[in-house]
């Protein structure tokens, strides 16, 4: 019995009965004659149902293990055909491996864990496959997870957005859980944007698409916006962006001597105005007033003294700012406050945003009241950019999808031994 929990562990086997070692000298492989205990005999190898068997096991299957030391292992055992009621006729499962993989199951988990966490050449060298066989077995041990969890159970406020992973305009749909910050459902869509993104997510999961459905943020997606039930949507407002950049490249240009009639001048006008001055508050425009330091403060008392339009323009980023920031009807009044003030402004810049505010003002309010942001789609959608670079070799994107699950899905296998 000590013998065989020994040779158990060495190999990573699951409930076999082993039968004969043999070394070859030649490949310097290791072939170990197992076959499945009695009671995991005769089960369909996609349901694990318990089936008469169809015809005897004429011929033999073979799955490479994990290594033992420098030398490679692999498992054969008897490959009999079962007839399943639901399957019909197919191979028999074995406890060892997934149906129809050509790797044990230690071996697939701990493919996939160094997949997510080490770069491919430490993949393909130290387990001695090709990297298109890594991409099947981390689409493999996806798939098997997938069945076991679903990952959009549970879900109260998910962030959608559209990210390209090849080029020829393909897209994928990422669907983020801003509770837990997992990635929840990357999907496929067709080669063009804005496709079918939100009526495939809506399909995956019926019960999103209740009178409970979930607080969603959708990120300038015309199709999604249109198809999404008005009292979930949820659009958080880029204040940090919308500083005064227009009203300071006008002063810019002024100082500078600038004008349209300029433009095919080979060399500008005379310079007017303190030129340094007005770079030198370029961060001090872009920063929070709580953050500012001394010199910071001074600058901006330089142009209120100096440029009564690029301190309105200031003021208005500001305050707009402080009415997002804010929730529930003070918010409202204060968002209220901000229309009517950018309104009357004469800054063509801010004319325009004010209209922008008021055509996703349900959306905007919402967001307020639930204080989400982009911060945590588009902080994925960073790190799936990376793993298209890891991916590079995988063709298609089925792999690249497994991988970006198992990565950033919160549910990687762990190493063999740690379970």
């Amino acid at each position: 019995m000590r013998k065989k929990r020994i040779l158990q562990d060495a190999f990573g086997l699951d409930h076999p009965v082993v039968e004969v070692l043999d070394f070859d000298e030649t490949t310097v492989a290791l072939s170990v004659a197992v076959r499945p205990m009695a009671k995991f005999a005769n089960r369909c190898g996609r349901c694990q149902r318990h089936s008469p068997r169809c015809d005897h096991a004429e011929r033999r299957r073979r799955w490479r293990a994990l290594d033992l030391g420098t030398t490679k292992v692999f498992l054969e055992a008897p490959a009999p055909r079962v007839r399943c009621r639901n399957h019909g006729v197919t191979v028999a499962a074995v406890p060892w491996a997934r149906h129809g993989a050509g790797h044990t199951c230690d071996f697939d988990d701990q493919a996939a864990w160094l997949a997510v966490h080490v770069s491919k050449s430490a993949v393909v060298q130290p387990l001695r496959v090709a990297w298109r066989t890594v991409g099947a077995i981390a689409e493999r041990v996806s798939s098997d997870i997938d069945r076991r969890v679903d990952r959009l159970e549970g879900l109260t406020r998910i962030g959608v957005d559209e990210i390209s992973y090849k080029r020829g305009h393909r897209y994928l749909t990422i669907v983020v859980d801003h509770d837990s910050g997992r990635l929840a459902s990357p999907r496929r869509v067709a080669t063009r944007r804005h496709s079918t993104g939100s009526s495939m997510i809506w399909e995956s999961n019926g019960r999103l698409n209740s009178p409970k459905s979930p607080v969603i943020w959708l990120p300038g997606l015309p199709e999604e916006a249109q198809s999404t039930p008005r009292h979930a949507l949820c659009r958080p407002f880029p204040h940090c962006c919308l500083g005064p950049r227009r009203p300071r490249r006008r002063a810019w240009n002024t100082a500078k001597g600038r004008t349209r009639a300029d433009a095919t001048r080979r060399r500008p006008a005379a310079s007017t105005g303190d030129l340094r001055q007005l770079k030198l508050a370029r961060r001090a425009l872009c920063k929070n007033s709580e953050h500012l330091g001394e010199r910071q403060r001074s600058h901006l008392a330089w142009i209120e003294a100096s440029d009564p339009k690029l301190w309105r323009a200031y003021l208005l980023n500001e305050g707009l700012r402080v009415a997002l920031s804010l929730s529930g009807g003070e918010g409202g009044l204060a968002l209220d406050d901000w229309i009517n003030w950018a309104r009357r402004s004469r800054l063509s810049a801010f004319v325009t945003l004010q209209r922008k505010v008021v055509d996703h003002r349900e959306a905007i309010e919402a967001a307020m009241d639930t204080g989400l942001s982009n911060a945590l789609v588009e902080s994925t959608n960073t790190k799936i950019s990376l793993l298209t670079r890891i991916a590079y070799g995988f063709h298609g994107p089925e792999p690249f999808i497994a991988l970006a699950k198992l990565s950033l899905g919160g549910h990687c296998p762990l190493l063999p031994g740690q379970k």
